[in-house]
């Protein structure tokens, strides 16, 4: 049995990666939801033409990873593609943000996502592919987006890195780096103390992140970057030191 693994799949990039897979996907036998709300799953497989498998798991408890890996043993089914698309973020100053949302911030973006990602491997085979979704984010340190820039840093930094450590078993890693995009994140982001302005001027659908992203995987790139604002915005990152930048977010706080 093939299959395909979205975390998040209940809504914004994830559910838009189940959507366009059910779409242009033809030899996928199941895509397995997971997610935390099983209203909007069974919603999201009933419009869907491929075969459904639902988790409704909260994959910050130990207890319902557990599950769904025993389902992975029970099922024993082949993976050729697993997006980890579930994680959130919260805009504020560190001090201000309570601290136990900041470390469920790090368990579910960086914590899940490798644990979900070590349980899956086993069951890829040759070009088999994982979709990791880090941000733009990543790219440097964020002023009132501290915690969730360092996540997404983490999330780019091991994709990278076990692209190339799984690269002779034909598994190929690509890490999502968007920048804003049209979804909820930004109705549980802007509750804390902060406001994202720049989202204003280079905000973007997730259809087209989505679907940018499942070309680059089929590519075979480490890092998929959608539109030419984030970028310049990388190209930046890289020539001019972090420090300027950091400056000039103090300015514009």
């Amino acid at each position: 049995m093939n299959i395909i693994v979205v975390t998040g799949a209940s809504s914004g990039i994830g559910k838009e990666f189940v959507r366009q897979i059910d779409r242009h996907f033809k030899s996928v036998d199941e895509i397995w939801l997971i997610a935390r709300r099983e209203e909007r799953l069974r919603k999201l497989s009933a419009s869907c033409r491929h075969s459904c498998r639902i988790f409704a798991i909260d994959l910050l408890k130990e207890s319902d990873v557990s599950l769904f890996c025993e389902q992975l043993r029970n099922y024993n089914p082949k993976i050729t593609m697993l997006i980890n698309s579930a994680g959130f973020g919260i805009l504020g100053a560190f001090t201000k943000l309570p601290i136990d949302e900041q470390l469920n911030m790090i368990n579910l973006n960086c914590r899940a996502l490798t644990r979900i990602t070590y349980e899956c491997i086993p069951f890829m085979d040759q070009d088999s592919r994982v979709i990791q979704l880090a941000s733009s984010a990543a790219f440097l340190p964020q002023i009132n987006f501290a915690v969730y820039a360092a996540t997404k840093s983490y999330v780019l930094s091991f994709s990278r890195a076990l692209n190339e450590e799984l690269r002779n078993k034909g598994i190929h890693i690509t890490a999502v780096c968007p920048g804003p995009v049209d979804t909820e994140f930004f109705e549980r982001a802007e509750k804390g103390q902060g406001r994202l302005m720049l989202k204003n001027y280079v905000m973007v659908q997730p259809q087209k992140v989505v679907k940018k992203a499942l070309e680059d995987s089929r590519n075979k790139k480490e890092i998929s970057v959608c539109g030419i604002p984030m970028k310049l915005f990388l190209i930046g990152c890289k020539i001019l030191p972090h420090s300027l930048f950091l400056r000039i977010m103090r300015f514009l706080k």
